[in-house]
């Protein structure tokens, strides 16, 4: 009896046999990896990962491990109105004040490279890099006073008295919004220019994230865990 084979279906090249190029602009974090490891992404792009670590010396097996955890990440379905106070600002800590960590700097470097090769272009990003200094400067007090004032505060159950230092964490939120939009008028919205080098769609890339990220960010805060904080402190009046 004859049996039929079923045709297996195209999959996607995997990570070792796609381009640098292609990696970069993808993967957001993957610029820097790349730059850690001595890969020239930009104009040795069209190199595969897998070629460009064996001409590199690297072990590509591990970079490609490392580039696959960097993609997407689990989703964030989480209902966390119900999730007690401790639990949501580890959350927040660890999945938002330590990627903003990791994301600035390697954007502020992305963001200076891109205007020292393309600033002739009329759509180069002039003064984006200082942008994100000043972003990376607000955001970094920022984190720090929650990290070391109001977290602690919450944590431990002193709800009615963290009423101030929320009252200026909501403040300086409205500042990194009116930062984002900064970002956008200088980006045009984060839309990638005709004719971008890997490094300049890298950048954009990296940018969007960014600006998901803190979006999200500040709606934990101020949507969840503040105002939890406003509920605890009537039911304490």
């Amino acid at each position: 009896m004859s049996t039929s084979v079923a045709t297996p279906l195209s999959t996607p090249a995997s990570t070792l046999d796609q381009s640098l190029g292609s990696l970069a602009r993808s993967i957001p974090g993957a610029t820097a990896l790349f730059d850690a490891s001595g890969l020239d992404f930009c104009c040795a792009g069209n190199k595969t990962l897998r070629k460009a670590a064996a001409e590199n010396g690297l072990d590509a097996e591990a970079l490609a491990a490392r580039l696959d955890a960097m993609r997407g990440g689990p989703a964030e379905g989480r209902d966390w109105r119900a999730a007690p106070a401790a639990e949501l600002i580890d959350h927040i800590v660890e999945r938002y004040h330590a990627r903003h960590r990791e994301q600035l700097p390697e954007l502020i470097r992305l963001a200076r490279r891109v205007e020292q090769v393309h600033g002739e272009r009329p759509d180069c990003p002039a003064g984006l890099a200082d942008h994100l200094e000043a972003m990376r400067q607000e955001l970094e007090s920022h984190m720090m006073k929650e990290e070391q004032i109001l977290f602690p505060m919450l944590a431990r159950g002193m709800r009615p008295q963290a009423a101030g230092p929320i009252s200026v964490m909501r403040f300086e939120h409205e500042q990194h919004g009116d930062a984002l939009e900064g970002l956008s008028a200088l980006t045009n919205g984060i839309v990638t220019p005709s004719g971008a080098c890997n490094t300049w769609r890298a950048l954009y890339l990296g940018l969007a994230t960014l600006r998901d990220d803190l979006v999200n960010h500040i709606h934990l805060e101020n949507n969840i865990l503040f105002d939890e904080s406003a509920a605890a402190e009537v039911s304490h009046a």
